[in-house]
C-alpha cells in the first residue's frame, strides 16, 4: 500500500526536517524495511568499544543513538496505532535526553541493540500493512499538536533518516 505523504497541517512544524528525509525516499513503505538492512550495513560490523564513541563530552554514543531510535520507535509507533484506531486520547511529549540517560545502553550489546530495533520494525511493518488505508489520515494530538496517522509513518522513516546522517557523517568515519 502506497501512504501519500501529510500535508503540513498534519504536524508540528518541528518534524518537518523528517518529513523531509522521508519524502527524499519515496514510497516509505519501502523505505521502512530497507532502514533495517542500512542500518545493520552501517552499524552491524562495529565492535561494542567503537560503539561507545562520542564525537564530543556532550553527544550520545553510537549505542546511545540506537537506543534513541528504539525509543522513537516505540513512541511514534504507539501514536501511530492509537491514532488510527481513532483513538483521541492526546499524547504527551518525551524527554529524550532523559531516556536515554536512563537506558543504560553503553552496556547493553550492540547487537542486542540492534535486534531490538529490528523486532520493533518489524512489528511496525506489519501494524502499518494491516492499518485500514482510510486510517492513515486520523489526527490526533501529541506534544499539544496535530498529528495525523500518516505523518507518523513519515516521521518513523525520517527519524531514522536524520540520525543515520548523522551518524555517517560524525560518528561512523572516527568509530
Amino acid at each position: 500500500m502506497k501512504i501519500p505523504p501529510p500535508n503540513s497541517t498534519e504536524y508540528a512544524p518541528y518534524y518537518d526536517g523528517y518529513i523531509q528525509f522521508a519524502l527524499k525516499r519515496g514510497d516509505v513503505s519501502i523505505a521502512l524495511p530497507l532502514q533495517l538492512d542500512e542500518m545493520r550495513t552501517a552499524l552491524g560490523t562495529l565492535s561494542d568499544p567503537q560503539a561507545r564513541f562520542k564525537p564530543g563530552p556532550a553527544e550520545w554514543s553510537i549505542k546511545e543513538v540506537v537506543t534513541h531510535l528504539i525509543d522513537t520507535e516505540r513512541v511514534f509507533a504507539y501514536r501511530l496505532f492509537c491514532i488510527s484506531r481513532k483513538d483521541k486520547t492526546p499524547f504527551p511529549g518525551f524527554e529524550q535526553d532523559d531516556y536515554v540517560r536512563e537506558s543504560g545502553s553503553d552496556e547493553i550489546p550492540l547487537a542486542d541493540l540492534l535486534a531490538e530495533f529490528d523486532h520493533l520494525r518489524h512489528a511496525n511493518i506489519l501494524a502499518i500493512k494491516n492499518t485500514k488505508e482510510a486510517n492513515f489520515a486520523e489526527i490526533g494530538t501529541a506534544s499539544g499538536n496535530p498529528v495525523s496517522a500518516r505523518a507518523l509513518v513519515y516521521m518513523l522513516v525520517g527519524h531514522v533518516e536524520h540520525h543515520m546522517a548523522s551518524l555517517n557523517e560524525k560518528y561512523l568515519p572516527f568509530a
